[in-house]
C-alpha cells in the first residue's frame, strides 16, 4: 500500500496505535498533529515520523497526504472531518463520528458528495473469529436469530480520582460508557447478525456524580493518580454503567450491559448469540477462540487457524494456528481493508469497512438509548 500516505491528528492513547497499525499495514505515515506545535514535534520524534504539523491548515495543505486519521476528542470530530473531506482527503475517524445525529448526518452527506472514502474505526469487527462468526451467520449455520447477550466492561475509571476528558459531557457527549465502549459491542453484533437494532429500553447510572480531576490532566488508561497530585472536584453527569434491552429488525432480542467501574476487568467484550441451529460465544480477552454450542452434538471450540476459517476470515488472519492475534492486529486489518478499498476505487458502492453511515447509525442508537433512559420506556431508533 505504498501508493497512499496518511497523517494522524491526535497524540493521545489511540493516535500511536493508528501509527503502528498503518506502518504494519504498509502505509506510509507523513506526520502527526497534536494540540500544539510542541506536542506535534514531540509526538513525531517519539513515533519516528518526519513531520510534526504546526496546525490543521498545514496538514490539510500537504499534497502528499491522501488519508487523514482522526484520533482526537469527540467534540472535534465534526469540524476536522468536514475540513479534511473539503480538502480532498479520505478520512478514517475514531468513534463516535460526531457529537449528535445532526452533525453525523451532515458528515454522511459531505462524504458522499466528496467522492472520498470515509470510515469509522470499529476495529473489533476485524478479529478473525468475529469475521468467522459473521460468515457462519451469513451461511445459515446459526439458523434463525433467537437472541444475543453480552457486555463490555473495564475498570480504568473505578476510583473517584480516575479522570479523563471522556467523563465530561461537553467534550465526550452526554453518554459515556455506552458511547465509548457500548457502541463497539453494538456495531459488532449488528455486523455479525446482519440486523440493525430497531428499538431499545435502557437504564443508566452514574456511580460518581463528582470526580476529582488532576489539575494537570491525565491520559486514557494511564493508571491511578498519585496522592500528591493536586486535584479539583468536577461534577459528572455521564454514566459509569448502563444496561439496554434490544429489539432487532426482522426478529431477535438482545441485552447489553457496559461498565467502566468493574474492578479487575481491564478491557473485556463478550457476546453470546443464540440461533435455531447453534450458538456462538466470544471473549475479547481470549480473542483466538470461538465457542460453538450444540444441543444434540458435542460443543466445539474453534481456535484461530487460517486453514480452518472461511475465505473472508482467512484473509484477515495473517499468522498460522497457534500464533495469537489481538488488539493491535485488529487495527492493522481494518486499515488493510480501508486502504485496499481506496486503491481499488470500490469504496462507494459496497464498502466492506465501517462507514460514516455506520457511525451515524450508532449515534442514532445512542440518542435512542439516552431518550429511553430518561423516559424509562422503549424507544424506536431514529424516532427521537
Amino acid at each position: 500500500m505504498a501508493k497512499l500516505t496518511a497523517a494522524i491528528i491526535g497524540t493521545g492513547f489511540i493516535g500511536p496505535v493508528h501509527v503502528e497499525g498503518l506502518l504494519r499495514a504498509g502505509v506510509h505515515v507523513a506526520g502527526v498533529l497534536g494540540s500544539s506545535p510542541e506536542k506535534s514535534q514531540k509526538a513525531a520524534r517519539e513515533m519516528g515520523l518526519a513531520q510534526g504539523y504546526a496546525s490543521l491548515e498545514e496538514l490539510l495543505a500537504d499534497e502528499a497526504v491522501d488519508v487523514v486519521h482522526l484520533t482526537t476528542p469527540n467534540h472535534l470530530h465534526y469540524e476536522q472531518a468536514s475540513r479534511a473531506l473539503a480538502a480532498g482527503k479520505h478520512v478514517l475517524c475514531e468513534k463516535p463520528l460526531a457529537m449528535n445525529s445532526v452533525e453525523s448526518a451532515e458528515l454522511v452527506q459531505l462524504a458522499a458528495r466528496s467522492g472520498r472514502a470515509a470510515g469509522v474505526n470499529y476495529n473489533i469487527r476485524y478479529y478473525p473469529l468475529c469475521i468467522e462468526a459473521a460468515e457462519r451467520v451469513q451461511r445459515g449455520e446459526v439458523g434463525d436469530l433467537f437472541h444475543v447477550a453480552g457486555s463490555y466492561v473495564q475498570d480504568w475509571l473505578f476510583h473517584e480520582t480516575d479522570f479523563n476528558w471522556r467523563v465530561l459531557a461537553q467534550e465526550g457527549g452526554e453518554l459515556r460508557a455506552m458511547a465509548d465502549i457500548g457502541t463497539h459491542w453494538l456495531d459488532l453484533l449488528q455486523y455479525i447478525t446482519g440486523r440493525a437494532v430497531e428499538a431499545v429500553c435502557a437504564d443508566l447510572h452514574t456511580v460518581y456524580p463528582q470526580r476529582r480531576r488532576p489539575t494537570g490532566g491525565v491520559e486514557t488508561f494511564s493508571g491511578k493518580v498519585s496522592a500528591a497530585t493536586p486535584v479539583e472536584t468536577v461534577k459528572v453527569t455521564t454514566e459509569d454503567y448502563g444496561c439496554v434491552m434490544l429489539r432487532f429488525a426482522g426478529g431477535g432480542r438482545g441485552v447489553l450491559w457496559v461498565s467502566q467501574v468493574t474492578a479487575g476487568r481491564k478491557n473485556c467484550l463478550r457476546y453470546e448469540l443464540a440461533g435455531s441451529q447453534e450458538s456462538l460465544a466470544w471473549n475479547s480477552e481470549s480473542p483466538n477462540e470461538l465457542w460453538i454450542g450444540h444441543r444434540d452434538d458435542a460443543n466445539q471450540s474453534l481456535v484461530k487457524d487460517p486453514a480452518l476459517l472461511s475465505p473472508r476470515a482467512r484473509t484477515f488472519a495473517n499468522y498460522p494456528g497457534g500464533h495469537n492475534e489481538g488488539f493491535p492486529d485488529s487495527f492493522k486489518q481494518l486499515f488493510r481493508d480501508f486502504y485496499g478499498a481506496i486503491e481499488r476505487g470500490d469504496f462507494a458502492t459496497a464498502p466492506t469497512f465501517p462507514t460514516f453511515a455506520d457511525g451515524h447509525r450508532e449515534i442514532l442508537l445512542c440518542e435512542a438509548i439516552l431518550h429511553s433512559h430518561r423516559q424509562q420506556a422503549w424507544v424506536q431508533v431514529g424516532a427521537t
